[in-house]
């Protein structure tokens, strides 16, 4: 197994739904600890890594947050009701498992099968075998959060299996972090774990704010063009190289720094693409817009079946992701 595996299955293994994701953090910490000058955590939960330096100050960010569901209400029979923590397509739940904080295990299925067209969380509910209220509520309390759970492998160079968003952006700037021990940057160096972004990009806005970053970089997912039944073109294909991110309906980036992102790419040997996302956003947007303004770009890791439990990405994408945010790190002006 390659060491992205590795470090994406201990990484993406930890509990982290959106507002949930102390044990996460504590696992980048551990894995960042001994490449960074000072860690610390803020208000919202970020967790802000600093490599010191007297030059530019780059923000590099990914989210550490996960979407997940809630814990609503509980029937008489034991079964849950659950709302949404951030964007999910509810055809991607039926029949999956998910696991509470506390270890406690369930399947998501729907009553009165309607059309997968026509379902809604109204006729959606978690079965944790119980047998009635009293049992299910030793196990789950209303309120509590959980997460898709599902086997991670790696076959054939790709990985598979929940939470590559964002967990493969985390991984990113881990090996990004690893590459730049043996290079010397003057650049004042801060990569940020951001918390909350699926349901707001919250963490992003406090993160920067507290940094007044020079330029900020974001790493996230992004969506390919390259599945059969794909009807809106999308110039992004799976192990085609990390995205350079163009704009999103929430974004455009510097062109100044895809540029630069971009002769990093060339510099390291690294065939790029060019990113135009038609729907969603990722951090980006929120470090844009934070003080009085700030230079942004994005890379992006393509990945297919985004926010199922069953998200596919290439090993080497994510490599190549790493080189060349490390080179932009230290060639930066």
């Amino acid at each position: 197994m390659s060491k992205v595996f590795d470090l994406w299955k201990e990484i993406g293994g930890a509990f982290g739904p959106s507002g949930r994701e102390d044990a996460v953090r504590e696992a980048i910490a551990a894995a960042a600890g001994d490449y960074v000058d000072d860690i610390t955590t803020d208000a919202l939960g970020n967790l802000i890594c600093r490599k010191k330096g007297s030059g530019k100050k780059l923000l590099f960010a990914a989210h550490m947050d996960s979407i997940g569901v809630v814990a609503t209400y509980i029937d008489e029979k034991g079964f849950i009701r659950f709302s949404q923590v951030g964007g999910l397509f509810h055809g991607d739940l039926i029949n999956i498992q998910v696991r509470f904080a506390n270890g406690t295990r369930g399947v998501i299925s729907y009553e009165e099968k309607p059309a997968f067209k026509d379902l809604t969380m109204d006729n959606l509910f978690i079965d944790i075998g119980a047998g009635s209220r009293e049992d299910a509520a030793r196990m789950v309390q209303i309120g509590d959060f959980a997460v898709f759970e599902a086997l991670r492998f790696e076959q054939n160079g790709v990985l598979c299996g929940p939470y590559l968003d964002n967990r493969i952006g985390c991984v990113t700037l881990l090996l990004m972090l690893e590459q730049l021990s043996g290079q010397q940057s003057e650049n004042d160096l801060y990569f940020v774990f951001t918390a909350q972004e699926e349901v707001g990009l919250r963490g992003a806005g406090a993160a920067a704010f507290a940094v007044e970053p020079d330029v900020a970089i974001a790493v996230d997912v992004t969506d390919t063009g390259d599945l059969p039944e794909r009807r809106t073109p999308v110039a992004v294909e799976l192990g085609g190289g990390p995205a350079v991110k163009v704009m999103d309906r929430s974004v455009i980036c510097t062109p100044a720094v895809c540029a630069a992102l971009e002769r990093a790419a060339a510099d390291c040997g690294i065939s790029v693409q060019r990113e135009l996302l038609q729907f969603g956003g990722t951090d980006t947007a929120m470090l844009q817009k934070t003080g009085a303004g700030v230079q942004v770009g994005a890379v992006s890791i393509p990945t297919r079946y985004i926010h199922s439990p069953s998200e596919l990405c290439a090993v080497s994408d994510v490599e190549q992701a790493a080189a060349l945010l490390a080179r932009f790190a230290v060639t930066a002006q």
